[in-house]
């Protein structure tokens, strides 16, 4: 891929290989998905590692979180269940004791039941996260034991009331569960389960003495999981944090992208000046493709929208980072109206879902490589009707 590897050379051939074969089941089956007798061929032509995944990649964001609180076992499962290409298992936070926990932020209070829990009252508190007060339950105030007593509970109960009926179901997973899960789960169906976790903070913790790559690292040399072709890739908001991951372990790495006028944590921490629409010149996706394979952008970095709200016209920035010789797999679609671009809601209501196929179609037509979605059941139909055309 695009660091140990020519990014011209190969990134041409991995990123753009013709779509083509049916999409597979979590079962490894083939899927006749919304009545279609057979689905295109969306395979890159059976290489090995990230070559073999399909096209437009279907990658579980956070699980199956549109159907189960984040970040839980469940909702890894039913990821996978659904037949996502990959699962986003991981937003890797530690604990006081440094063990890496999966959570999407390291404050809790939104997440899990810890405000029902009289025993932990006292450890609210306010902190500044990455310039922001934030008040809550952070994990790096609780040890594992302490964290396995909270149960997870739906982040956007507005959007997304039927997931409350989980509320207080599942434990917070360890990394370490997550890897030992993906390998059961590995041999049960009988073909590879990538997962894709991200560094959360990871500056942040590292002032607190909680570095995280290194634990990170450390995890993936135990399981022999952080070799070039590891079915793991690692993403992270700070691309210092991704460089140091490029000199720890061999596995896939990508760099994610917030608003073009924001700046990366770490580059306020060091001074450094630049913006995210630096990173995205080719000069900048040039040197990013020096430590990474990839990037994760916001898809406002892919088709900006207007002050309604509104698809505009696409940016170059697909082109420019394939002629890097990086994949793009951006974040997040979700079938609920208010995460749709104004031209593919349908009504008012928050829970209610909009003409997602249409802003399916709109991403995927730009040449992506893949796309976090909530509802991975809904991103391979899309699919689906993408490469059958």
């Amino acid at each position: 891929m695009a660091t140990r590897e020519s990014n011209e050379q190969t990134g041409g051939t991995r990123r753009r290989a013709l779509l083509g074969a049916a999409v597979l089941g979590a079962s490894g089956t083939v899927l006749a998905l919304g009545g279609t007798a057979a689905a295109a061929d969306t395979r890159r032509g059976g290489g090995k590692g990230l070559k073999g995944l399909p096209v437009p990649t279907i990658i579980g964001h956070r699980g199956a979180s549109g159907y189960r609180p984040e970040h839980t076992l469940a909702a890894y499962q039913l990821a996978l269940d659904m037949g996502a290409d990959i699962v986003e298992a991981g937003d890797l936070v530690p604990t006081k004791d440094g063990h890496l926990v999966c959570r999407h932020e390291p404050e809790i209070g939104g997440t899990t039941d810890v405000a029902d829990h009289p025993e932990f009252a006292d450890r609210k508190r306010t902190k500044q996260l990455d310039g922001v007060a934030t008040t809550g339950w952070f994990t790096e105030d609780f040890t594992l034991a302490e964290l396995k007593t909270l149960r997870a509970t739906e982040r956007i109960p507005a959007n997304r009331p039927h997931n409350t009926l989980y509320d207080g179901r599942w434990e917070i997973p360890t990394f370490e569960e997550v890897l030992r899960w993906q390998d059961e789960q590995t041999r049960k169906r009988g073909k590879q389960v990538w997962i894709y976790p991200e560094l959360k903070h990871p500056t942040y913790f590292r002032k607190l003495g909680l570095g995280t790559e290194e634990r990170l690292a450390a995890l993936l040399r135990r399981h022999g999981k952080d070799k070039k072709h590891s079915p793991v890739v690692i993403q992270s908001f700070e691309p210092t944090s991704i460089q140091r991951m490029n000199k720890l372990v061999g596995n896939p790495l990508a760099v994610l992208l917030s608003g073009a006028n924001t700046r990366p944590w770490d580059f306020v921490e060091t001074g450094d000046p630049r913006t995210t629409a630096d990173l995205i010149t080719p000069e900048g996706l040039k040197e990013i493709a020096s430590y990474a394979d990839g990037i994760g952008p916001t898809l406002d970095l892919v088709i900006p929208r207007d002050s309604t709200g509104r698809l505009t016209e696409p940016t170059t920035l697909v082109r420019d980072a394939h002629r890097a010789g990086l994949i793009l797999h951006p974040y997040t679609l979700r079938n609920e109206n208010p995460f749709l671009p104004a031209d593919f809601r349908k009504g008012t209501d928050p829970d209610a879902y909009g003409d997602v196929f249409g802003a399916y179609r709109a991403y995927f037509a730009t040449g992506i490589d893949g796309v976090f979605t909530d509802h991975p059941d809904t991103g391979l139909l899309a699919r689906e009707d993408f490469v059958n055309g």
